[in-house]
């Protein structure tokens, strides 16, 4: 008999009490383990859509829903015991009768929108605004379920109480956008196994496995992939390729599912599953277990690590324990060369940014190689003559490293990738890279040595979008060719529908790098909806905290609990009124520095860079006044006006980082005169 969980199990599951969860999981084991033990308590329903309906007592007021069937059970959903009922008569679980995959179909007649049964006809000139020319049998064909044909009008009411595919089907079509038609599963398939039933409905194998899902209700999408992305984690690639997407469609996922299918299908291979922050790294560590807890064959071939861990592991067997140049040593070796070398005007901000973003970061060495660089990413045109001053700087420099034995990440990552080429035997067969777009030059240089020659051996996720840690460059200089490999996920899961909206406005449309490689972001659609985001542009700060601690305030009575809320601020200048704001809503909260972690009963407070990576269901974007987004000493430290637009950019992303962060609540606040970036944010 098959058993089978359902993504609407998970999500009921994780609002029960937790003495509740506990009674919970004892009865999904013993239902998995003995559905004839005498203990376990099935009723039928009185009022049943679906006569495979069972409520099973776990208490005396939760109950278990479950389909039956003579050769499968399948938990559905659990709550209290009217809860659960009402839940269970207004749904059942059908075959589609065109695409043929399994749905868990609410039934219109039940629910009411603007106080009108949606099983009323809507108006046809209404129909005809959003789905102009389109056919039931289309709306059909997308895995609309029959029953809601006549309320598609409705879209953005109704769409919470589709299907997923069917939602995300007419948010692409409402938006001009058209959507991919789902393969249809002959009637001698088995409807479980269509890919738009695998991401709502999953087989638990063994006790092990149900345990599992159990304990870890973490996004449930990091388990029921979409099928856009489990054909990207288990596609076969003719060489390097990258995912991309905006904030919450789900790379990260990809990025864990890519590295397990590898480990998987190749039985000896040695995977690394790596990202540019130790922070970062740890949350994906912990997100491998809770997917391949149980197999411990599979978790052992897979080193989870930052980037500059992996480099520092390999450099200290190769060489011995590295000496790393601190960034003081290296502005003040800068200082005295630029004093020893006359005939220049070259600032010293100008100075630090060549040396880091050109000699260190491409490993310039020689005369002739800094001659020839085409200084991708540094927009300050310099001259033949230029380049031989400079050059006599970054050489006293160079030579200065080398008297006192130290050596930058840079040059680290550069010896390590040279060593394992000349050994000819690589320490890892892939390598699958989270937040892609933060990594650098040397970096890239060095991870495409660690898995040699293999043309899959390398596999990104990132967004273009959220860079905010390094300059563009060029991927293909380095030998790292995603072109044609390159792929899009649409489908938000982790912010609604408005927050996402509105963050969009911070960025184009479409995004290129360096190489071409285009991430168009029209035709992206978040699977629900929640209340408008909120931009306050206040009098002074102290009129700025009031308002902030009310809104927390307000969402803490909503019943969003102290972790789940995130206040985030440009720079650290700034934390001082994220706390003021914190101790006005009266909830203790605690600062997260380089720690990802959020901790029970508190707010979490951070920089914008800190937010990358987390979630929260509400989140308050403070301080977001003139000159201090986009930063005001940025702006003054460029060397040339063109080098400004870097600047815009990456501010920009940051503030599209921390909005997106949030769920289902944002607020962005700043004081009069405010950051000009929420005239965008706000049109």
């Amino acid at each position: 008999m098959d058993f089978r969980i359902a993504d609407t199990f998970t999500a009921s599951l994780a609002r029960l009490n937790g003495a509740e969860q506990k009674a919970v999981k004892t009865t999904a084991f013993d239902l998995q383990l003995n559905l004839s033990n005498p203990g376990l308590r099935f009723h039928r329903l009185d009022r049943p859509r679906d006569p495979n309906f069972w409520s099973v007592r776990v208490n005396d007021d939760v109950r278990l829903i479950v389909h039956r069937t003579p050769t499968s059970l399948l938990l559905c959903y659990v709550g209290h015991h009217d809860t659960a009922y009402a839940w269970a008569e207004r749904r059942k679980i059908e075959r589609h009768p065109v695409t043929g995959a399994a749905q868990l179909v609410e039934l219109p007649e039940r629910v009411e929108i603007a106080s009108v049964s949606v099983t009323t006809a809507p108006p046809a000139a209404a129909k005809l605004l959003l789905f102009a020319g389109v056919g039931d049998d289309k709306l059909l064909g997308y895995g609309v379920p029959p029953e809601w044909l006549e309320a598609v009008d409705s879209l953005f009411d109704i769409a919470d109480h589709l299907p997923q595919e069917a939602a995300e089907a007419l948010l692409n079509l409402a938006t001009g956008t058209t959507p991919e038609t789902p393969p249809a599963t002959p009637a001698a398939v088995d409807s479980f196994a269509h890919p738009d039933a695998q991401r709502r409905f999953r087989v638990l194998a063994n006790l092990e496995e149900l345990e599992r899902a159990l304990d870890y209700p973490w996004e449930k999408w990091a388990v029921f992939l979409h099928p856009a992305q489990r054909r990207l984690v288990e596609r076969s690639y003719s060489g390097p390729a990258r995912v991309s997407g905006s904030a919450g469609t789900g790379k990260t996922i990809v990025a864990l599912h890519r590295a397990i299918a590898l480990a998987r299908r190749h039985a000896q291979a040695q995977v690394l599953l790596t990202t540019f922050s130790k922070p970062l790294a740890n949350a994906l560590k912990t997100r491998l277990g809770y997917l391949v807890g149980n197999e411990p064959d599979i978790a052992e071939r897979i080193a989870v690590r930052p980037i500059t861990g992996v480099g520092y592991e390999l450099y200290s067997a190769a060489f011995g324990q590295p000496n790393l140049a601190p960034p003081a040593l290296i502005d003040a070796l800068l200082r005295q060369a630029a004093a020893e070398v006359e005939g220049h005007r070259f600032t010293p901000r100008f100075l630090a940014g060549e040396w880091r973003e050109v000699i260190d970061a491409w490993q310039i060495k020689r005369w002739e190689d800094y001659r020839n660089i085409a200084r991708l990413g540094r927009k300050t045109r310099i001259g033949g003559a230029q380049r031989e001053i400079l050059w006599s700087i970054f050489e006293r420099v160079r030579t200065g490293l080398a008297e006192r034995h130290v050596v930058t990440w840079a040059d680290l990552f550069g010896r390590v990738a040279e060593n394992v080429a000349a050994k000819g035997k690589p320490p890892f067969d892939f390598a699958v890279v989270d937040e892609a777009q933060d990594v650098g030059v040397a970096e890239l240089r060095f991870l495409a040595a660690l898995v040699g020659a293999r043309p899959d051996g390398l596999f990104f996720a990132g967004d273009l979008g959220q860079r905010i840690f390094q300059q563009p460059f060029s991927w293909l200089s380095l030998g790292v060719d995603v072109r044609g490999r390159s792929h899009t996920l649409r489908i938000n899961y982790r912010t609604s529908h408005q927050i996402r909206a509105q963050a969009d406005r911070l960025l184009p449309s479409s995004i290129a790098d360096v190489d071409g490689n285009a991430e168009d972001r029209r035709g992206t659609v978040s699977v629900f909806n929640g209340p408008e985001p909120t931009i306050d542009i206040l009098a002074d700060p102290e009129e700025e905290a009031e308002t902030v601690g009310r809104w927390v305030a307000d969402r803490i009575a909503e019943g969003v609990e102290p972790h789940e809320i995130g206040i985030f601020v440009r720079s650290a200048a700034q934390l001082r009124r994220a706390r003021t704001a914190a101790k006005q809503s009266g909830v203790p909260a605690i600062e997260l520095s380089d720690r990802v972690e959020t901790t029970p009963g508190r707010l979490s407070i951070g920089t914008m860079h800190l937010a990358k990576g987390l979630e929260f269901r509400a989140v308050a974007v403070v301080a977001c006044d003139d000159e201090v987004l986009p930063l005001q000493e940025r702006i003054e430290a460029v060397a040339d006006d063109a080098d400004l637009e870097d600047v815009y950019n990456t501010e920009r992303h940051l503030l599209y980082v921390a909005c997106t962060r949030a769920r289902d609540h944002l607020l962005v606040t700043g004081v009069r005169p405010a950051s000009e970036f929420l005239d965008d944010l706000a049109a």
